[in-house]
């Protein structure tokens, strides 16, 4: 299947993209991921008595007030950038930098959850260009509310490789266990990313809770058809999904509701 060689290649694609700078006592990582301007996300670190500091030098913030979204001046985007760096365990220091610490064991975590809060938080600008007052998200929240399901959002979960990964939504049954990610536009980046993270955390999460585990991908496609690959891709690795569109029809339903 297509779908083992894409999830191969996007792991090869990352390492051999990611660059390594000297600057002035600090180390620069140069990611593959692209910030507002199209520029390489860069994380910047440095190490001290065995505790090394990530940080964004301030760029996230600074470029979302370039782009005319300012947190300060917003209570409501300041809230939820404050949860998105409660979710990933990342803070905002005196200078507008986003900061966090690590050891030499965790900073593979670290630095994968300080790389999330960058990307999550660049996102608002699409949000306030567009002026968009409920995200997916949000939208799959309220179908869930809808439906009395019992959920937990933004549930973390850590895989056979030591790395924790982050679910939009988790679902706890008496036999079994769904993890839901939600896709407002799928491609295969965003789809090898989840079922690698699913693949990942299943062996080890059903030992721990003695539960089958389920995946469960919600994709929004009342704007644009969804490829079959993508749908097949999904179906190979036992990966089950819901169309937006389709959301209400009986089978969907018995998918977040079956015991």
């Amino acid at each position: 299947m297509w779908i083992d060689t894409a999830i191969n290649e996007y792991y090869k694609f990352l390492k051999a993209q990611t660059r390594i700078m000297q600057g002035t006592g600090w180390i620069i990582i140069s990611t593959p991921f692209l910030g507002l301007f199209n520029d390489a996300i860069e994380i910047y670190c440095k190490e001290n008595n065995g505790i090394i500091i990530l940080s964004d030098d301030g760029k996230t913030l600074n470029d979302l007030e370039m782009m005319g979204v300012s947190s300060s001046r917003s209570q409501k985007r300041k809230e939820v950038i404050d949860k998105i760096l409660l979710n990933y365990g990342v803070s905002i220091d005196n200078n507008g930098e986003l900061i966090t610490q690590s050891t030499l064991k965790d900073f593979p975590q670290k630095k994968h959850n300080l790389l999330s809060a960058i990307m999550e938080i660049s996102d608002m600008y699409m949000l306030a260009r567009q002026n968009v007052f409920s995200v997916f998200k949000e939208d799959v929240r309220g179908f869930l509310d809808e439906q009395d399901i019992i959920y937990t959002p933004q549930f973390i979960s850590k895989g056979s490789t030591g790395l924790e990964f982050t679910f939009d939504f988790q679902i706890a049954r008496k036999e079994k266990e769904i993890v839901i990610n939600t896709f407002n536009s799928i491609n295969k980046t965003n789809l090898s990313k989840f079922l690698f993270s699913w693949d990942d955390i299943k062996e080890t999460r059903q030992r721990i809770t003695q539960k089958t585990l389920y995946s469960l991908a919600i994709i929004n496609d009342e704007e644009k058809e969804i490829k079959t690959e993508y749908l097949d891709a999904l179906a190979a690795k036992n990966s089950d999904y819901i169309l937006w569109s389709k959301r209400h029809s009986e089978a969907n339903i018995r998918k977040i509701k079956a015991a």
